[in-house]
């Protein structure tokens, strides 16, 4: 039931530092394709004044979100809800003060990113941020060697799935009202990006 990714124990405390520096105080933060939900488990305590709202589209992972959510005891982590990012006009939230979406748009689809951006636009209010986390490809800079085999990898497994290209990522939010204000160099070749709605 509970599942476990060794890289989320890598990467959490990383991200929750970016996380530190561009999330309100309070709101509601819309964690997009929160996959275990490990993430979810050790951010949410960190962030007491924001209402944590896991969401993935495949059953099993909301069924390991809420195995770490029962251990977790986070007053502010919610039950997981089923959100397809693809299908932004279906997602069960009408707002948030804020997005976090930790590998998703290089193990999905296109369709997913498209989405995660139409829905971003929608629901975010002015000046709330958008925070990715993953591996991009970006134009002048050379791609890690190990990025490049995790490529093919992901290929392999799904020939819709890979690395993105940073500037296509952010000219995607762009047009759904999102500006790329940050980006911050992560551990493994990871990027955080930061958007903000305008």
């Amino acid at each position: 039931m509970k599942r476990h990714t060794p890289a989320t124990e890598r990467n959490r405390e990383p991200i929750a530092g970016v996380l530190r520096e561009v999330l309100p105080a309070q709101g509601t933060l819309l964690e997009i394709a929160s996959g275990t939900g490990e993430h979810a488990a050790y951010l949410a305590p960190l962030f007491p004044g924001l209402v944590w709202q896991p969401t993935d589209p495949d059953p099993e992972a909301l069924a390991s979100i809420a195995a770490w959510r029962e251990e977790a005891e986070a007053s502010n982590l919610r039950a997981p809800v089923q959100l397809n990012a693809a299908v932004p006009e279906a997602w069960p939230v009408d707002a948030a003060d804020a997005i976090l979406c930790v590998n998703m748009v290089h193990i999905s689809p296109w369709a997913a990113t498209v989405g995660l951006m139409r829905g971003a636009g929608r629901l975010l209010a002015e000046a709330a941020p958008l925070i990715l986390y993953g591996p991009y490809r970006r134009a002048g800079v050379e791609t890690a060697a190990s990025n490049e085999a995790f490529d093919r990898s992901l290929k392999e497994r799904n020939p819709e799935w890979g690395l993105r290209e940073l500037e296509v990522v952010a000219a995607e939010a762009e047009v759904n009202g999102l500006t790329l204000e940050r980006v911050i160099e992560m551990p493994a070749n990871n990027l955080s990006l930061v958007f903000r709605r305008r």
